[in-house]
């Protein structure tokens, strides 16, 4: 069967259209501020809108039917488009006039990653900061979800889009119909940044650094308005409580949070993935927390600009639990450099840059129910050596996991750490030192955002080499799209037609 190039280049039109909007919102914003961009992301706007409109004019007399191979086309190729349509802001302002730092800066966006190479943020007109933030917030839930609730209009099926964009091993839908998925995630999406920004706005930020952190929160992507990141608020405890608050929220799958809405508390309670989750955060924040309380001598690195008060319990859990479910859900913001810490919590941290969130929410990283379903099998791999004739499957939430699932994420995992080697020696063989390659390959991989080394917490990535910023935009796509969506374009078997 041929490829249906036709509706590929339609969808991306589409795609060209709904960032050419999102520009002309942050041109309004940057109005409104007088910022002097407002000019400058108009035309950014309207030249994308312009190019999205003609590319589908252009591919209006498509067949409608999409199967799989194309599916992946438009996720993968997708990206690509809003990458490089996402770069334009940019270059009209002058904010990044270097294109390799432009592309670099939005594929961080949108894969959520946060990686930055902007030394000084606060100098940035306020249109160009929320058009940063709004590249996280359209990439969280994903571009193409969003698209495929309008899907309708045109006549077109989205289920093959959904299946390759949803996170995890498995896309647990809310309703049978792919568009009303979309549409209740979004809602709940939309929701969770209300929220958020209502709360952080009455409690000591502006209406736009609360704005700008809630969808940077809530797409688990860490983008800030500061230099400092979030450590600007090591003043006021309450503003890092309720960032902290959403990070989970955000980490966790957001089917639980419909459920939630639904009142099916037990749904929750029941999950195998969310106890997991939970325990790890609680677990984790303990052992972080109990060492910075004991190491009185870590007073001076334990923030960029706010030391913490020693002998503070309260200092060192907040700290602590903040840095955990920011490493965790892969958010990526930082209220300290945790790097220097202590030799045990670098790589302790380090760590946790291979745990990510839940399924089915907006985290990167490899996902809690793989190590979940990973630590089972490994488990049941004692007892069939005891009990050979056995049949032992793997269970989750009180069902048995089939095989095939159980040998995808044995996959996953493996494919995940030869990326993680060969992206670590890619950044060796540039230059870096054995932390920083290590480090960025895992941070870019997991979409985690801050690094270790020399982009660790209190750096930026400025002075990574140029093919050093496409090597990680590289790695900050497959990790966004959790590897195979990607790599299986790179089969042969994937572009024979059948």
């Amino acid at each position: 069967m041929k490829l249906n190039y036709k509706i590929i280049f339609h969808f991306f039109g589409l795609l060209l259209l709904f960032n050419g909007g999102f520009m002309l919102l942050a041109a309004l914003l940057s109005f409104c501020y007088k910022d002097g961009a407002s000019l400058d992301l108009f035309l950014a706007g309207i030249s994308v809108l312009a190019l999205g409109g003609l590319t589908m004019l252009g591919t209006k007399n498509h067949t409608k039917e999409m199967n799989k191979r194309e599916g992946y086309l438009v996720v993968a190729f997708g990206w690509i488009v809003m990458t490089l349509s996402g770069t334009i802001p940019y270059l009209f302002t002058g904010a990044i006039p270097d294109f390799s730092n432009a592309v670099f800066e939005t594929i961080s966006g949108y894969t959520t990653t946060g990686s930055t190479i902007l030394n000084d943020i606060e100098a940035l007109p306020k249109g160009i900061l929320f058009w940063r933030s709004l590249t996280h917030w359209i990439g969280g839930m994903g571009i193409i979800v969003l698209a495929i609730a309008i899907l309708p209009i045109l006549g077109i099926g989205g289920m093959q889009l959904f299946a390759a964009e949803a996170p995890g091993p498995s896309a647990d839908k809310l309703h049978p119909r792919i568009t009303d998925t979309a549409k209740r995630l979004w809602l709940i999406y939309f929701g969770y940044t209300a929220a958020e920004t209502l709360l952080l706005s009455v409690s000591g930020m502006s209406f736009f650094d609360a704005l700008n952190h809630s969808m940077s929160t809530l797409s688990t992507g860490g983008f800030s308005t500061k230099n400092a990141s979030v450590s600007h608020w090591n003043d006021t405890p309450v503003v890092q409580y309720i960032i902290i608050l959403f990070m989970f929220l955000a980490g966790t799958n957001f089917v639980l949070s419909y459920f939630a809405f639904k009142g099916r508390v037990n749904k929750i309670i029941n999950d195998d993935e969310f106890k997991l989750y939970f325990r790890f955060v609680i677990f984790f924040t303990l052992i972080v927390g109990g060492v910075i309380y004991s190491h009185s001598y870590l007073n001076d690195s334990i923030a960029f600009e706010h030391p913490l008060v020693l002998g503070s319990t309260e200092g060192s859990i907040r700290h602590a639990l903040f840095q955990v479910v920011a490493i965790i859900t892969t958010t990526g913001f930082v209220t300290a450099d945790f790097t220097l810490w202590s030799p045990f919590l670098l790589v302790f941290f380090f760590g946790l840059m291979f745990l990510g969130g839940s399924a089915g929410s907006t985290s990167g990283g490899v996902k809690v129910v793989r190590h979940l379903i990973l630590i089972k099998n490994g488990f049941l791999e004692f007892k069939r050596t005891l009990h050979p004739s056995a049949i032992l499957p793997v269970r989750y939430n009180n069902k048995s996991v089939s095989g095939e699932i159980v040998f995808n994420v044995l996959g996953f995992f493996i494919l995940y750490m030869l990326s993680f080697i060969l992206g670590s020696l890619g950044f060796a063989l540039l230059g870096l030192d054995f932390e920083s390659s290590v480090g960025v390959a895992a941070s870019s991989l997991g979409n985690v955002g801050p690094a270790l080394g020399d982009f660790g917490p209190s750096n930026n990535f400025i002075e990574m080499p140029t093919a050093g910023k496409w090597w990680a935009a590289f790695l900050m796509l497959i990790g966004r799209l959790e590897l195979f969506t990607v790599f299986i374009l790179l089969t042969p078997f994937f572009w024979r037609n059948r």
